[in-house]
């Protein structure tokens, strides 16, 4: 058991902590293919995934609101102890209630479970996601217009590949296995980017940064569990639920918290000390579901 889970975390945290020392040493500026995997190669993903003839929709609605009750659960989740420790909710919640399923999740669901378990974990992005470009940047500044979240390119590609899927459409297999091999390009870069961003963030508050580091995986893991309790859900995906529920803080929360100057020192803080504190809660998520 031990060396399966090393062998599935090897590669996650060897492409991060490249990205990390690549970052500390040569201090790459990546905003620009952060930008490019964000708005062409991610979407890219989450399309191919969606408009693959296999894919049905239907069936992962179950899995659809058991993530959204994790999400929406660890945001009030982290109102509540927001409240309880006497820290401004807009810095607290986003940490606590948006994981990052992108840049940890998609890449951990393949190499744990196969290719199989893409398709329902780009559902799982897709939700987190869905949310946190609309809630998520309301909850930041109220004069967030939520319809501007159907012009982030990632939740375009989902609608589109939705079409797709629903409609019974096939895409021309040449194309998509372009569109496909476009897409394999964002999960690797995504790990690197990762290290890149964490060598340039800082810690600034400890305490709080310690604290979102813990609640977070905490959090996620016991939702997860209480909502398999009451959502009957496949055996791969009840594996993927708890293993979402485990994920650190998503990097983007920072970066909402910096465009929005909701106290970036501290929610970097958390991001920082929630990705690396992964490298414990990850392989006891992994214990808890593997075979």
């Amino acid at each position: 058991m031990l060396i399966r889970i090393i062998e599935i975390l090897f590669p996650l945290f060897a492409i991060t902590a490249l990205g990390y020392f690549v970052g500390r040493r040569m201090k790459p500026d990546l905003s620009q293919a952060n930008k490019l995997n964000m708005d062409v190669f991610v979407p890219a993903l989450v399309f191919a995934a969606l408009a693959n003839k296999a894919f049905d929709i239907s069936a992962f609605l179950p899995l659809i609101v058991a993530v959204t009750l994790v999400v929406v659960g660890s945001g009030l989740a982290g109102w509540a102890l927001a409240r309880v420790i006497g820290i401004e909710p807009k810095t607290l919640v986003p940490p606590i209630m948006f994981n990052n399923c992108g840049n940890l999740g998609l890449p951990l669901a393949v190499l744990a479970f196969g290719d199989a378990a893409l398709a329902p974990m780009v559902v799982m992005f897709m939700v987190s996601n869905l949310v946190h470009f609309s809630f998520g940047a309301w909850l930041l500044d109220h004069r967030v217009r939520l319809l501007t979240v159907w012009k982030v390119p990632s939740v375009l590609a989902t609608c589109l590949g939705l079409v797709v899927s629903l409609g019974r459409f096939e895409v021309w297999p040449p194309l998509l296995t372009a569109i496909r091999m476009l897409g394999e390009i964002s999960i690797p870069l995504m790990l690197f980017g990762l290290g890149v961003r964490l060598a340039d963030s800082r810690i600034s508050a400890v305490g709080i940064g310690v604290f979102g580091a813990l609640a977070r995986p905490l959090v996620g893991l016991a939702l997860a569990w209480t909502v398999l309790q009451g959502v009957d859900l496949p055996p791969r995906e009840q594996a993927l639920l708890l293993v979402f529920g485990a994920l650190p803080p998503a990097v983007l929360n920072f970066m909402f918290a910096e465009r929005y100057q909701q106290e970036p020192g501290k929610v970097a803080s958390m991001v920082l000390i929630g990705n690396l504190a992964a490298v414990v809660f990850l392989p006891l998520a992994l214990a808890l579901v593997l075979d």
